[in-house]
């Protein structure tokens, strides 16, 4: 018996034995911490040719500098904002552990403690898989490297080893990367926002595509070191209004804003360190061609707009079948760090102005409120909210235009026939629209009012390529792609999206339009992901609007025959927008196969000179010349006509069918099948002039609210209806001003709340 129990003690102790020995063969000692090694890889990031755009190095740059060299700051913001209780705990915060717990057992989340020790030895000793068994290791060896060092030679460890961003390794490297000065000379504030970076370094740099979330970041280590008492409230304040001098980024980057993004979107998917130090190569789909020559149009042009008070300006190009970004222009110049070079507007929110104006007709088209032939009047109208202030919206050449049908209100751009159109199919109609065409921006419906039809809420450039995009393929979303393909260091391939794959699939959905939704599948990080191609417009309202947007005709009364929105010999859609207080001026455009998007204005919002108000100036110089380069040498495509598209002879004015009994002057207009109007229906037929009472005095119908008058006489006029206005005298002889001006006559519309909830805060398109 005690033989058998001497054989079951004797397993017992095999197997624990051989359980430490699994779970600690290949266990580093922690005396490895003093030792320099140069064990990681870089990873390259490369154009879709092969060019190399940026090497992301890992202990490329890293200056090992004594914690006693160190300012006190920079110790004390490093411990208030990672581990505020560094110095009393050994190795393990008790908070981070039960949190850390709660998350295995609740949420199957391996997640740690997060103290200097432990980030210490995940980074310098340890892989990054998240398992079970590593965690048991970083416990180990956390308990040694606190057994084994003083609390400040771990702390000057984690200093040096820790990344910053970029190929910056350790604070002395950080300090010259941001600041070009020694760590020993960094202020309170310089210290803050450094101590910020190490838990996610791509997300809070300073240089990185928002540096607004660097100064969020910076602001809260303050906080907390204000919190700790290691600083006072006004060293607090002092430090978050200091102005920071930073370092100008250095220039072995090709297309900076571009390669930023990359690096964001890896970072997402395989983690900080991985990429800096896993010797990943990255192919993209730039075009860095096609980006060297669409940032030197885009410098020219803006030198010759400085006299306009245009400080900077955006470019977007890409393939809106497959998504690929051929050309990511954030800001004129990157490297001019004291002018807000790393800002990428092409992912900032900004206001669209009147290149928001398709989305708001297209949801008209796709609600079947409107068709391209529908007439609205562009006269002076206040549309009433009870309770609140009327609304007077104004077109940008200061005039009305009295009946004007959606292919030409769209066409020159005016401002009070959109907001007929978005007062028929309702705000929240639009709103709908617009997110399902991939408008990310617009998560609030109560902030907007009418005028979201005039670019009254912001979007990004990035939004606005996926929108237009899917006009461009005749209603189909395709999301925006940057990465082609991503290897590992041994060749093996992590991650690949085949953009050809996504054109075929767009192509079938356009010609079998019962398909709404098709999905490509690719490997990211540790998860596939499925790419989805999405149909969110039937095909005819898209192709509409493509054909008003393409429609030189449409535009000539606000742009003219030979303005700077004609490619010659090609057929471009293209739509322009100016705020009205001139912050923002847009151009975009595109062909079934390529898509230019452009931007002018300035970083901190200022207005620019007012001679950009046409539209055509600005953005629009630079969209040509891009949009040229890119077709140079192809012949036109036109976007396929859908077979439920057809065409009608209407009346020029009126957009009805011409009345036998008066024939009308008139044209040739498309529509969706089904929305042209109808021979046996008398509405749709043009209208004879009818007898109606006039005033003497004013030569027009009596207003609404008008004294009773005898003096009224019989008239036989043209009358023209809207959905917002009844029988409106379009021959009725109107007076001059002054100016030989027509004074018109002004039209009430009354609205629910629903349709404008924020009529006070409504701004307008300028263009």
């Amino acid at each position: 018996m005690i033989h058998h129990k001497k054989i079951v003690a004797l397993i017992f102790v095999a197997l624990i034995l051989g359980f430490c020995f699994y779970l600690f063969r290949d266990l580093p000692s922690p005396s490895k911490l003093n030792n320099a090694s140069a064990f990681a890889m870089s990873t390259k990031i490369f154009d879709r040719n092969g060019i190399l755009l940026y090497e992301i190095y890992g202990d490329e740059n890293r200056t090992p500098v004594p914690i006693e060299e160190l300012p006190q700051h920079i110790k004390q913001a490093t411990i208030a904002i990672e581990d505020q209780h560094f110095y009393s705990h050994f190795g393990f915060d008790a908070s981070g552990m039960i949190r850390a717990v709660r998350n295995m057992i609740f949420k199957q989340q391996l997640q740690g403690g997060s103290t200097i020790t432990q980030q210490l030895v995940k980074t310098a000793l340890l892989t990054r898989e998240r398992t079970v068994r590593r965690k048991i290791k970083e416990a180990v060896l956390t308990l040694g490297t606190e057994m084994m060092y003083t609390k400040d030679e771990i702390l000057e460890m984690y200093l040096n080893h820790i990344p910053y961003g970029g190929t910056a390794w350790g604070i002395e490297a950080a300090s010259q990367m941001y600041f070009d000065k020694h760590a020993k000379d960094l202020t309170l504030s310089e210290s803050a926002m450094l101590a910020g970076l190490p838990q996610s370094p791509t997300r809070y740099s300073p240089f990185g595509t928002n540096p607004d979330l660097a100064k969020a970041r910076q602001k809260d280590v303050l906080r907390r070191m204000y919190e700790e008492e290691f600083i006072s409230e006004e060293q607090m304040n002092n430090a978050i209004n200091e102005e920071l001098k930073f370092a100008e980024p250095k220039s072995n980057i090709l297309a900076p804003h571009f390669v930023m993004y990359v690096k964001e979107q890896l970072v997402d998917a395989y983690g900080e360190l991985p990429v800096e130090r896993d010797g990943l190569r990255v192919y993209t789909t730039l075009d860095y061609e096609l980006q060297q020559a669409s940032q030197a149009s885009l410098s020219a042009e803006l030198k010759k707009l400085e006299k306009m008070k245009v400080g900077n300006g955006s470019a977007m190009i890409t393939d809106p079948r497959s998504g690929e970004i051929l050309v990511m222009i954030g800001s004129k110049n990157y490297f001019e760090a004291t002018q807000g070079g790393q800002v990428n507007v092409t992912l900032r929110p900004r206001q669209p102005g009147s290149s928001i104006k398709p989305i708001n007709v297209v949801t008209g088209f796709q609600l079947k409120t409107l068709t391209p032939a529908t007439m609205l009047l562009d006269i002076p109208t206040s549309f009433l909210v009870p309770g609140q202030k009327s609304y007077r919206p104004r077109n940008y050449d200061g005039g009305y235009h009295g009946p004007v049908q959606t292919r030409f209100f769209l066409g020159n751009s005016y401002n009070i026939p959109q907001i007929r159109a978005i007062t028929m199919h309702g705000v929240e109609s639009m709103i709908a629209t617009g997110s399902a065409m991939g408008i990310s921006t617009w998560t609030d419906s109560s902030k907007y009012g009418l005028s979201l039809a005039l670019g009254g809420g912001e979007v990004t450039m990035a939004d606005m390529t996926v929108a237009f995009g899917t006009l461009s393929n005749q209603g189909i979303k395709v999301p925006l792609h940057c990465i082609l393909r991503v290897e590992n260091n041994d060749g093996s391939i992590l991650q690949q999206y085949n953009p050809e794959e996504m054109k075929e699939l767009v192509q079938t959905m356009t010609e079998d339009t019962t398909i709404k939704e098709q999905k490509l599948t690719k490997t990211t990080g540790l998860s596939d992901q499925a790419i989805t191609a999405t149909r969110v417009l039937d095909r005819e309202p898209a192709y509409l609007i493509s054909h008003i947007l393409l429609d030189n005709s449409a535009r000539l009364g606000a742009f003219g025959e030979r303005s700077e929105l004609v490619i010659p010999n090609q057929a471009v859609s293209v739509k322009t927008g100016t705020t009205n207080d001139l912050r923002d001026n847009w151009t975009i455009g595109y062909t079934p196969e390529v898509l230019v998007a452009t931007w002018v204005g300035n970083n901190d919002s200022t207005s620019m000179n007012q001679s950009l108000v046409s539209g055509v100036t600005g953005a629009a110089p630079i969209w040509n010349d891009l949009m040229r380069y890119v077709l140079r040498g192809k012949k036109a495509v036109w976007p396929e006509k859908p077979k439920d598209v057809i065409d009608k002879e209407i009346c020029a004015v009126s957009g009805l069918l011409p009345n036998p009994e008066a024939r009308c002057n008139t044209r040739i207009e498309f529509f969706w099948k089904g929305t042209e109007p109808q021979e046996n229906n008398p509405a749709d037929i043009d209208h004879l002039p009818r007898e109606i009472w006039i005033t003497p005095e004013t030569g027009l119908p009596p207003k609404e609210g008008d004294a009773p008058n005898d003096h009224l006489i019989s008239e036989k006029h043209l009358l023209l209806s809207d959905p917002l206005t009844k029988d409106w005298c379009a021959d009725c002889i109107r007076p001059l001003n002054e100016k030989g001006r027509t004074i018109w006559e002004e039209a009430i519309v009354r609205i629910t709340p629903q349709q404008m909830p924020q009529v006070e805060q409504l701004p307008q398109a300028e263009e």
